[in-house]
Parts: structure tokens; C-alpha cells; sequence
């Protein structure tokens, strides 16, 4: 069940929270900041952020899009996932540079979701062994993530040329947007031990497939 299925049946004595509901809550916080930052009106220009705020019904403050919802969403990350300011600062930094106009407001988020793509398909690929770390052992997995995330942005001798190329498209896309280090292994890091509780698939469902 997702964050927002389960915010419509209103079990609100429950905490819910996996992989998909992070990414999409990080995608909510980046079009929220966009909207407030833009003064973006129209909130189906925002598919996740339209999405979140129908579902939760967040009321517009002063009427001003993106202002109760970045709130909203920001709240929720720290409660569910342990975010802390610096993480938020840096997004919030990343879109005040790159968006000064509404048309800009399009392109950037083609970078962010072009950076999201291309990071968890290295952070995939290279570290598949590591996903078999107990989950206990929290700080060697998140050494192993910041060695990984070190690697991608500073590493040039990839024996693959498939991976070599999509660790060039990753750091054109930092660059654009402007992410330290520290941000993306916390990120990675958050998503890494969010993919390791997810239930395996059942071996009939794979067979259907």
C-alpha cells in the first residue's frame, strides 16, 4: 500500500513509509519549492505535487502555491525518514539557482529526474553484493554508500563503457544541479535501507512475469 492510498482510508494512528513513497515525497519537495519560489499557480503543471496535495488536502496559504505543501511534505520526511535541515537547505538552494523564470521551471525538472534515473541505475549496478549487508550494521553500509557515491564522482577508470558513460551523464547533472557529496550519499543511503526492507516478489509472481 502506498503513502497516499494510505492517507485516503485516514489510518493515522499507523506509520507507513517505503521506498516509492521517499522518491515520490522528495519529488513533491522539489515542485513545491518550485511553485513557491516561481509563483507557479497552476498546480497540474506539478503532477506529484498536484497528487499530494488533492489526496492530503493541504489548503493553499496565502494564496500562494507551494508554500503549506512544501511545509507539509518537509514535515513528513523528517518524521518518516530522518531528514535533517542541511538536506532541504541544499534543494531549496539547488532550485533558487537554476530557476529564475517559469520556463525554467520544466528543464529543471528534467535534470532532477535525468540525475535520479542515472544515479540509482550505477547505485544499482555497483553496489548489488552490498544489499546483502544485514541491516543492523548501519555504519558500514553507509561507509560503503559514501565510498560509492566518492567513486562515481571521482573515479575515471570504469572497465565498463556503459557505466562510464552513465557516471559522465551523473556528474553533468551534479553540476547542473548542484548537490555536494554529502547530500547524495544521504539520499542513496536513505533509499539503499528502504529497498533492503521491501518484500522480496514471491517466486509465482516472477514466474508470471
Amino acid at each position: 500500500m502506498g503513502l497516499f492510498d494510505f492517507f485516503k482510508k485516514k489510518k493515522t494512528t499507523e506509520r507507513v513509509g517505503g521506498m516509492e513513497d521517499f522518491m515520490t515525497l522528495i519529488r513533491v519537495y522539489y515542485q513545491s519549492v518550485l511553485a513557491s519560489n516561481l509563483g507557479i499557480s497552476n498546480v497540474n503543471m506539478l503532477p506529484d505535487l498536484a497528487t499530494f496535495k488533492r489526496t492530503l488536502k493541504v489548503a493553499t496559504q496565502n494564496n500562494k502555491l507551494g508554500v503549506a505543501e512544501k511545509s507539509r511534505c518537509k514535515k513528513m520526511l523528517e518524521q518518516i525518514y530522518g531528514l535533517n535541515e542541511a538536506f532541504f537547505k541544499e534543494i531549496d538552494q539547488s532550485v533558487k539557482k537554476n530557476c529564475k523564470k517559469m520556463q525554467d521551471a520544466q528543464t529543471y525538472l528534467f535534470a532532477v529526474q535525468g540525475f535520479n534515473n542515472d544515479l540509482m541505475m550505477l547505485v544499482g549496478n555497483l553496489m548489488k553484493w552490498k544489499f546483502r549487508v544485514p541491516g543492523f550494521m548501519h555504519k558500514m553500509l553507509r561507509g560503503m554508500t559514501e565510498k560509492i557515491i566518492n567513486d562515481i564522482l571521482t573515479k575515471n577508470n570504469w572497465k565498463d563503457e556503459a557505466t562510464f558513460r552513465t557516471v559522465y551523464s551523473v556528474r553533468q547533472y551534479r553540476e547542473k544541479l548542484g548537490h555536494s557529496p554529502e547530500w547524495m550519499t544521504e539520499y542513496v543511503y536513505k533509499i539503499v535501507t528502504l529497498a533492503k526492507k521491501e518484500p522480496r516478489p514471491k517466486a509465482e509472481d516472477l514466474e508470471k512475469k
